[in-house]
């Protein structure tokens, strides 16, 4: 059990890297909160199933609730107090992204703003927020310049974790190892688009959620304490065609 055991708040645990970073957290014996809407970007049946057996790893207290409403998650914060919150919720995807962009500027975007207005608020003092390796033109680089200001603003030591295309149990049916997979067990061909030379960064989810865990323990702040905000990458430095 961990020493420095904190009362943690995880948004959107019953999704794929979400529920292996409550597994993790609660084999060290954490208090944890865990936050999730249950939407429908896929089965909310999968993602049941993914809260059951993040329950197997231990007890934590499940609360339904929307990131995007504030005076909601003000009465979580006020009646759970927790000293950390981890930020995954999100609306995920480029393609997704651009077919419905509102959608993700609310919640990418004003539903982070709302936490960190929340953080800022109730005394948090660290804040991980989940950006991804697609950052670069997406909602997730607006939400890393709020975490910025916000960390300086307010002094919450901030740590936004890029997550590079993470992939093993639990992974989400849209996202293309599992598309893949599915195909090949059936012994169906697999797309390829354009040349077949593009790269990923594929990066199993037990080494990212030893990357969230690491966040836990860093104090961003750096010797002289003036800059409490650091960004990381989780990939492993091996794009693969």
């Amino acid at each position: 059990m961990s020493s420095l055991r904190k009362n943690i708040l995880l948004t959107e645990v019953a999704g794929f890297i979400g529920s292996h970073v409550a597994e993790a957290l609660l084999r060290r014996g954490e208090r944890l909160v865990i936050v999730d809407i249950l939407d429908d970007f896929y089965s909310p049946d999968w993602k049941k199933a993914n809260l059951a057996d993040v329950g197997r790893a231990g007890s934590f207290e499940f609360v339904a609730a929307d990131i995007c409403d504030p005076d909601q998650f003000r009465k979580v914060m006020a009646r759970t107090r927790p000293e950390v919150i981890i930020h995954l919720a999100a609306r995920a995807g480029v393609r997704p992204s651009i077919e419905h962009p509102r959608l993700h500027e609310r919640v990418n975007i004003a539903g982070t703003i709302n936490l960190l207005e929340l953080c800022r608020e109730f005394g948090v003092s660290k804040f991980l927020f989940a950006s991804s390796s697609s950052v670069y033109g997406a909602t997730k680089l607006a939400g890393e310049l709020l975490c910025y200001t916000y960390a300086h603003l307010y002094r919450i030591e901030t740590i936004c974790l890029r997550f590079f295309t993470v992939y093993g149990p639990r992974q989400r049916p849209d996202l293309a190892i599992h598309k893949f997979v599915g195909l090949i067990e059936k012994g169906k061909p697999v797309p390829i688009f354009g040349a077949g030379s593009s790269g990923r960064d594929y990066t199993y989810v037990d080494d990212t959620v030893a990357g969230v865990l690491a966040a836990l323990k860093l104090d961003p702040r750096g010797a002289d304490g003036k800059i409490p905000f650091e960004v990381f990458n989780l990939g492993n430095s091996n794009p693969l065609n």
